[in-house]
């Protein structure tokens, strides 16, 4: 027998090893081995002494052996129960990043969930986002004290842009040597000392790992300290996260191009809409024009303005910029253009009310515009026009002579804020002069050797075809860029034709 036996009992332990007298009669008490504090009695009964020693120590050996078994039993279950804790923890976490794309949400679920298992108050998910190059909080759990703004990866002073930068666990409890690490403690108002933070790493197949997070846990409950155990789960953990976080980047990454194109296909029907057809053309007299585009939306543009009787207005011109905003400048220059020009009483006018108008959105936008408006003046035999930068700009005579070009009488609007306009005029005679306007991604297209189409062979088209229609020129122009340079359009190309 063992164990508590009676007020008797401690004045017997401390004879281990001896005969002595029970209440009940002669009885051998024997310490367990390997078991402090615990006896074995043997007795009373009829044995003699030294059989019941020999007994004794005998039994005192099993019974050791049996309560080591039984204690290494307890501690595998109490090891295992940990680590069906944390196998059905990594379970439950790949179950939720199986589940759903939403970063944040399942970000929640995941710091609540690590947080019951290691027992911490506070548990946080920090995202890298690469357009403000610092870690955002996507989810959490007992951030009510939490400084919720971005953190700078650069940040000197932080510990999880410390751990991001050098991919490296930090850790620290009350037993750490050296001082708290970091200003994050007693600011933030943690509870206790230690923290535990364990980059978030994205290794691609084949490639190099890369810090894509960082998981945050402080405030223990109990004991204040994350073991060696949990550093190993938490790191487990990251890793998991770690592939989707970069799933879930690529998925909004793909939502922004996707809402880009859609962006950039209503911009384009906005810019062909604004632009007149073929048909619109022709019932303004013999003019030909087509723009191509290397993107879904280009910055070239032109448009034809009905004037007074027997005078129209004609405009051709390139915003700096493929995009959206590009688009929507050229949409505002071409309604603009339209509306001036009807109360304005010369090209020149027209412009520098313009700048007038768009002036702060160049300026917001560091965009600016070559830009040619003419007028035709049948009546008066008259060409009159102001040029703000665009370079190919001219006018065939019908007799054949050599092509004038109508030069720049101002920089491109929108590159000098003092820019004065100032107007230019030529003869021009009707059904024989043709005024022939393109933007430079005709002429500077390559063939195959690098060498460029050049104004000189497009003008040399424009003059062997300069008796027939404007449409007609117009076709015969592309033709002969495309037997030059190809099908593909590396940049925006806009040719007009007006013949009247």
């Amino acid at each position: 027998m063992f164990g508590e036996h009676g007020a008797w009992w401690p004045t017997l332990a401390g004879q281990a090893g001896h005969r002595v007298h029970a209440p009940d009669g002669p009885a051998w008490i024997e310490p367990v081995p390997g078991h402090a504090g615990v006896w074995l009695l043997v007795g009373p009964g009829p044995l003699e002494e030294p059989v019941r020693e020999r007994q004794a120590r005998a039994a005192a050996l099993l019974l050791g052996e049996v309560l080591h078994l039984e204690r290494e039993a307890a501690l595998v279950a109490g090891e295992l129960s940990t680590r069906y804790e944390e196998i059905d923890l990594l379970y439950t976490i790949s179950d939720i990043l199986g589940r759903t794309v939403q970063l944040a949400e399942a970000a929640r679920t995941i710091a609540r969930e690590v947080s019951d298992v290691v027992g911490a108050r506070r548990a946080s998910i920090m995202v890298y986002d690469e357009t403000t190059r610092s870690l955002r909080l996507v989810g959490g759990r007992g951030l009510e004290t939490y400084n919720l703004e971005a953190v700078p990866v650069d940040d000197p002073d932080s510990i999880a842009a410390r751990v991001f930068r050098t991919q490296q666990l930090m850790s620290h409890d009350q037993a750490s040597p050296g001082p708290y690490p970091g200003i994050g403690g007693p600011e933030r108002g943690y509870r206790g000392t230690s923290f535990l933070t364990v980059p978030i790493l994205y290794t691609a197949p084949g490639g190099a790992p890369r810090p894509v997070g960082v998981i945050n846990l402080t405030d223990r409950i109990g004991e204040d300290a994350f073991t060696a155990g949990h550093k190993k789960l938490i790191t487990a953990i990251a890793n998991q996260v770690g592939a989707t976080i970069e799933n879930a980047r690529l998925v909004e990454l793909e939502r922004r191009r996707e809402r880009q194109d859609t962006e950039l296909a209503l911009a384009r029907d906005l810019q062909l809409a604004l632009m007149p057809p073929p048909a619109i053309l022709a019932k303004r007299g013999d003019i030909g024009a087509r723009a191509q585009t290397a993107e879904s939306v280009g910055g070239d543009f032109f448009d034809i303005i009905s004037l007074r009787r027997d005078a129209i207005g004609v405009t051709i011109g390139d915003v700096s910029g493929h995009n959206i905003a590009a688009a929507l400048l050229m949409a505002h220059v071409i309604s603009a253009v339209g509306i001036l020009a009807q109360s304005s009483a010369s090209p020149e006018e027209t412009l520098e009310r313009l700048l007038e108008v768009i002036g702060d959105e160049l300026r917001r936008t560091d965009m600016h515009i070559a830009l040619f408006y003419g007028v035709v003046d049948r009546r008066r035999s008259l060409l009159r026009y102001a040029n703000a930068g665009h370079p190919h700009a001219f006018l065939l005579p019908g007799d054949g002579g050599a092509a004038v070009r109508l030069g720049a009488t101002a920089p491109p609007l929108g590159l000098d804020r003092g820019t004065t306009i100032t107007g230019a005029e030529a003869p021009w005679r009707g059904r024989r002069d043709v005024l022939c306007l393109f933007t430079d991604g005709l002429s500077e297209s390559r063939g195959p050797g690098g060498e460029q189409y050049g104004e000189e062979r497009l003008l040399a088209v424009v003059r062997r075809e300069q008796r027939r229609k404007a449409r007609v020129i117009v076709d015969a122009v592309f033709q002969d860029l495309i037997a030059f340079a190809g099908e593909s359009v590396p940049d925006d190309r806009t040719l007009l034709i007006l013949r009247r």
